[in-house]
């Protein structure tokens, strides 16, 4: 009795392995999640002007317009830098254009440059 619901539990096994398809194709939502995390280089660009610049903390105060990828409308927050290299090409005052992803819960800025 034992061998054979070991045989039957084996052969289901082996039915669902062959009727599923392969990874890549199971979740196309999965891909969307793959390209969105890839895709804050080619967010738009939020305006903003730069309140406070940290340093030490890995942070930036920005007073910012909407923020449509992030259904955030305008105010002033601060930000992690997903590159604490960016702390070094703004100072308070400047204005600048952004882009901004939540990461690991938290709003970080992706990409900034000076407005024109």
């Amino acid at each position: 009795m034992n061998s054979a619901i070991v045989v039957a539990l084996a052969a289901l096994a082996v039915t669902a392995t062959l009727e599923a398809p392969p990874a890549a194709a199971q979740t196309p939502a999965g891909a969307a999640a793959q390209s969105a995390a890839a895709a804050p280089e080619t967010s738009p660009l939020a305006d903003g002007e730069v309140v406070k610049v940290d340093k030490g903390a890995g942070k930036l105060t920005l007073r910012h317009g909407p923020i449509p990828s992030l259904d955030m409308p305008k105010m002033t927050m601060v930000f992690r830098v997903k590159d604490p290299a960016m702390l070094d090409q703004v100072k308070a005052g400047d204005r600048v254009r952004f882009a901004a992803d939540k990461i690991g819960g938290q709003y970080t800025v992706v990409g900034i440059e000076p407005a024109k």
